[in-house]
C-alpha cells in the first residue's frame, strides 16, 4: 500500500500535473534542448521578432518546410518559449529577451558552449561521476582546454549584467582603483567593466593563453588596449603580483573543493594591498541545497565536469573567505541565479 509523504518531511521543488507528466518530461528533456538548438540555428525566434507570425511566413524566412516549422513552433509553445493565437505565433518574454537576434541580451551564441560536444560528453556517463574515481570530471580542468576558449567567445553577453553589477557595487564605495586582478578572466567582462568605470585603472587578467586571446579582443573593443595586461597560466600556481586594489573571482570557486578554494583565496588576499577588495560571483545554494532551483541544480554540472567542484552555501563561502584572511564580508543577491560577495583585506 502506498504511503503518502508528509509535507513536514518531504518537499519537491518542481511541481508536475501528474507523476506520468514528470516521468515523460524528464525522460524527454533532451528534446527541449534539440528543439531550442534547431530554432536558434534556423533563426526562428528572429524571424518571428521581425514580423513573421504564421508557419508559412516563418518557413520562408528560415528556408524550411511549413510542416517542420509548424511542428517545431507548436512544440516551442508547449515548453513556454512561444505563444499561439489561432495560427499566429508570438515570442514569449524569455525568447524575446534572449533568443531573438537584435536583442542586446541575445544569448543564442551561448548554446555553442552550453550544449557543446565536450559538455554533452561529460554527462554521457554521469553514473561514473557519481561513483567517483580518478578520471571522473577531469576534462574541463585540463590546461588550455579548447572548451574555455569557446566559453569566452560565447558567454560574454550572459556576463554583461553581472559584470556591470559588480562594477557598480565597487564604484559605490568611492575608492580609487588603479590595479585590478581578474582571476580566470575568461571573456574578460568583469575586469573590463570595472576598468571602464576607473579611467586610470590597469587590469591584469589571469587565465590560459588561448582564453586570454579572446579577453584581449574584448578589452581592445572596449577601448582598454593600453590598460589590459595578461598573465597566462594556472591561477592556483603562478605568481600573481602584488598591490592590487581590487581582485575579481567570478564563477571560478565552484570548480574546486573547499581546501582548494581557501588556498586560492589566500593567494588572492596576499596579492591585494591592505584594505584592498575582493568581489566573488557564485551560484549560491540555500542550506537545504535544493533551492533556489537554478543555483542548486548547477551542482550537477560540477559533478559531471570537475573532480571535486560543487555549489556552496553562503555560510560556506563566507567561511572560506574568513579562513583565507578576508573580513568585512557582504553579500548581495542578484537577479540572475547568482550572488555577489564583497570582502576586504584587513589593514
Amino acid at each position: 500500500m502506498a504511503r503518502a509523504a508528509s509535507s513536514c518531511h518531504f518537499r519537491a521543488v518542481m511541481q508536475y500535473a501528474s507523476p506520468t507528466d514528470q516521468f515523460f518530461e524528464t525522460v524527454n528533456a533532451f528534446q527541449r534542448t534539440s528543439a531550442l538548438n534547431a530554432a536558434v540555428e534556423l533563426g526562428l525566434f528572429t524571424a518571428i521578432a521581425s514580423g513573421a507570425e504564421q508557419a508559412e511566413t516563418i518557413a520562408a524566412r528560415c528556408s524550411a518546410t511549413r510542416r517542420g516549422i509548424r511542428i517545431l513552433c507548436d512544440y516551442l509553445v508547449t515548453i513556454g518559449l512561444l505563444g499561439k493565437s489561432g495560427e499566429r505565433y508570438r515570442l514569449a518574454p524569455c525568447a524575446e529577451l534572449y533568443l531573438a537576434e537584435g536583442s542586446p541580451w541575445y544569448l543564442g551564441r551561448s548554446l555553442g558552449f552550453l550544449n557543446s560536444p565536450a559538455m554533452l560528453k561529460s554527462f554521457a556517463d554521469l553514473g561514473r561521476a557519481v561513483r567517483g574515481g580518478e578520471e571522473a570530471g577531469v576534462g574541463f580542468l585540463a590546461p588550455e582546454h579548447a572548451a574555455w576558449k569557446d566559453y569566452a567567445r560565447a558567454m560574454m553577453p550572459l556576463a554583461a549584467e553581472a559584470s556591470n553589477a559588480i562594477a557598480a557595487l565597487l564604484a559605490e564605495q568611492g575608492e580609487e582603483v588603479r590595479r585590478i586582478l581578474d582571476i580566470a578572466a575568461g571573456h574578460g567582462a568583469f575586469g573590463i567593466a570595472v576598468a571602464v568605470r576607473h579611467v586610470c585603472a590597469e587590469v591584469v587578467a589571469v587565465d590560459w593563453a588561448n582564453v586570454l586571446a579572446v579577453a584581449r579582443e574584448n578589452a581592445v573593443a572596449a577601448g582598454l588596449d593600453g590598460r589590459y595586461k595578461t598573465l597566462a597560466g594556472d591561477a592556483t600556481a603562478i605568481v600573481l603580483g602584488a598591490d592590487y586594489d581590487v581582485a575579481l573571482v567570478a564563477n571560478f570557486l565552484h570548480h574546486f573543493d573547499r581546501s582548494h578554494c581557501v588556498a586560492l583565496l589566500r593567494r588572492v588576499c596576499e596579492a591585494l594591498r591592505e584594505g584592498g577588495r575582493l568581489a566573488v560571483l557564485e551560484f549560491v545554494a540555500n542550506e537545504d541545497r535544493v533551492s533556489p532551483p537554478v543555483a542548486a541544480a548547477f551542482a550537477i554540472t560540477m559533478l559531471a565536469t570537475t573532480p571535486a567542484g560543487d555549489v556552496y552555501t553562503l555560510n560556506e563561502l563566507q567561511g572560506m573567505l574568513e579562513e583565507a584572511g578576508f573580513a568585512a564580508i557582504e553579500s548581495q543577491s542578484f537577479p540572475a541565479p547568482q550572488t555577489i560577495l564583497i570582502a576586504r583585506k584587513p589593514v
